[in-house]
């Protein structure tokens, strides 16, 4: 009776177990990350410009929020010496990263694909 009594616990312990989880996975949302469509990608990086340093997290993290799309973007490694008076001139020195330049404004720190479509003008077809 003992080995039995041992199961029973054993399997309603189990059924408890499996339970939870089936509860707790219910009610967590996982999300796929929502990277912006091509023509998005396209349109923020005809009209503006990403300054970056390859040391940046904030730059990596801003990079990674278009995915696959980030080659559509018009993005300046402020680290490579051919950039750096490109970097000066449009950053100045001890310049933020990442700065975005859109329609010749600089605005420094990540930004939410929506800020950058409504900073760009970008308008749904």
């Amino acid at each position: 009776m003992g080995k039995e009594k041992l199961i029973t616990t054993g399997v309603v312990v189990l059924i408890l177990l499996i339970a939870s989880g089936v509860i707790f996975f219910k009610n967590t949302s996982f999300t796929v990350k929502d990277f912006p469509s091509e023509e998005v990608a396209k349109y923020i990086g005809e009209h503006s410009v990403l300054y970056v340093l390859p040391t940046c997290s904030h730059c990596k993290d801003q990079e990674d929020l278009f995915g696959a799309n980030v080659k559509y973007l018009n993005i300046v490694d402020c680290s490579k010496i051919e950039n750096r008076q490109k970097c000066i001139d449009a950053l100045g020195i001890g310049g933020r990263f990442p700065t975005w330049i859109i329609n010749g404004v600089k605005y420094e720190g990540k930004k939410t694909i929506e800020e950058l479509k409504e900073l760009t003008g970008y308008q749904a077809k």
